[in-house]
């Protein structure tokens, strides 16, 4: 049984000070620190060494703000408080083993809930990073539980729950909490633009264009007052990803190439690789498959070292639509194998994507029979999904590769589904 600890609290001012900084740290306001018992005036009275709160609001606000009870109170790191930070810090150095050493330690020490929310919490983060999005949401769930709290009261962990359900392909819940994130943000004018940009990223992967345009614009109109680059960045590459698809890839290029001017201001390569997969994709599209392996050469060491598994596959899968735009078809289809093989179920989109791309490998070999293999497992994948223009596309190409070998009838039916989908995504526009 945990040993009890009794706890005295320190003077009211350098409880104030740190206080203020964790809330500091973990992004939120004083309002939204706030709750029943506890309202932002007092939270300000506090900060300010005028009010010596109790230990059960100490605790509560202990547990929206992911330290002890015992450091607000008197500034000692408890052990596991202690392990616990280094497993952040760890984490965000991207030294993952030892993060998940630290974090499995922590909770196995953990002698309060918001320890044992916080290793929860650092797990669930190392689970969505080494390509397991399910076991993400579990460890998501279990520390939303046993702290007590929804997805907008921990905003980081909200962001990895929405990703981690994206992953899998689960939209609904993904833009039910990012939703739910964004409207709680709303007077914090930076978290606001963040949910925003992410939200506005999964109706476009919806398929709801109409409304990712309708929140993607109001993170516009107020990202004005921000100078934060990361949040410019995050407009800009929301503004491009919807116009990709939308098919306006031109008008994408530009809004790619404004982010990528933004983010190499702060040299962070991490976010400088994505971005320059995004213009990769783009440059594809727009046909000039050399320019994209040049950007691709680029950005392959910034992803390769501390990308995730489905990071990796899915910068890999635009370097084999390059190679095979170049007429590659042997390289190409060895990487849309590896793909495949990396993705297993887990992400339909791009096992889907990966199944098409080497279905257009076999083709262009006259490999027909395996050709239209593929393109079925493909299509089998991609129909799990909401309406794409990667649906589209393979109905089409699966189509002409019907009709070329004589099949007129099932070629047709393939277009008519193709139209159906381009007409269900035109309605979302609507």
């Amino acid at each position: 049984m945990p040993r009890k600890k009794s706890t005295h609290i320190d003077d009211p001012i350098a409880v104030g000070k740190r206080l203020k900084s964790a809330r500091d740290a973990a992004g939120l306001s004083q309002r939204q620190l706030a709750f029943g018992g506890c309202s932002a005036a007092y939270i300000s009275r506090i900060e300010a060494g005028d009010r010596i709160p109790s230990l059960p609001v100490l605790r509560e606000l202990g547990m929206r703000l992911g330290v002890s009870e015992g450091w607000l109170a008197t500034g000692t790191e408890m052990r596991e408080a202690s392990r616990l930070r280094d497993a952040e810090i760890a984490l965000r150095l991207d030294d993952v083993d030892e993060a998940a050493r630290l974090f499995a330690l922590g909770l196995d020490e953990a002698e309060d809930k918001p320890s044992r929310a916080r290793a929860l919490e650092g797990l669930a983060e190392l689970a969505l990073r080494s390509g397991d999005p399910r076991r993400a949401v579990e460890l998501a769930e279990d520390t939303l539980l046993e702290a007590g709290q929804q997805p907008e009261d921990r905003p980081a962990l909200a962001e990895c729950l929405a990703r981690a359900h994206a992953a899998l392909g689960q939209l609904a819940p993904a833009i039910a909490v990012l939703t739910r994130c964004r409207d709680h943000l709303e007077d914090d004018a930076l978290q606001f633009v963040r949910f925003s940009t992410l939200l506005g990223a999964a109706l476009t992967d919806g398929g709801n264009f109409a409304e990712a345009e309708r929140v993607i614009g109001s993170a516009l109109a107020r990202g004005r007052e921000l100078a934060d680059p990361y949040a410019r960045a995050r407009l800009y590459w929301s503004q491009s990803r919807l116009l990709v698809e939308e098919g306006k890839s031109e008008a994408a290029e530009e809004y790619a190439r404004k982010t990528l001017e933004t983010l190499r201001a702060t040299e962070d390569e991490y976010a400088v690789g994505h971005i320059l997969q995004t213009l990769a994709h783009i440059t594809i599209d727009l046909g000039r498959p050399g320019e994209a392996l040049d950007l691709l050469k680029e950005g392959w060491p910034k992803i390769a070292s501390v990308g995730t598994p489905l990071e990796v596959a899915q910068f890999r899968i635009e370097e084999a639509r390059a190679l095979s735009a170049l007429g590659e078809n042997e390289e190409a289809r060895r990487l849309a194998m590896e793909i495949t093989q990396a993705l297993g179920e887990a992400h339909p989109t791009d096992a889907g994507r990966a199944y098409v791309l080497l279905g257009e490998t076999f083709a262009a070999v006259g490999e027909h029979a395996r050709a239209q293999e593929v393109y079925e497992l493909g299509l089998e994948l991609l129909e799990q999904r909401p309406p794409s223009r990667y649906l589209i596309q393979a109905y089409k190409q699966l189509a002409t590769l019907l009709r070329e070998q004589g099949d007129s009838e099932g070629a047709l039916e393939l277009l008519e589904r193709a139209l159906g989908v381009q007409d269900s995504v035109a309605r979302s526009l609507a």
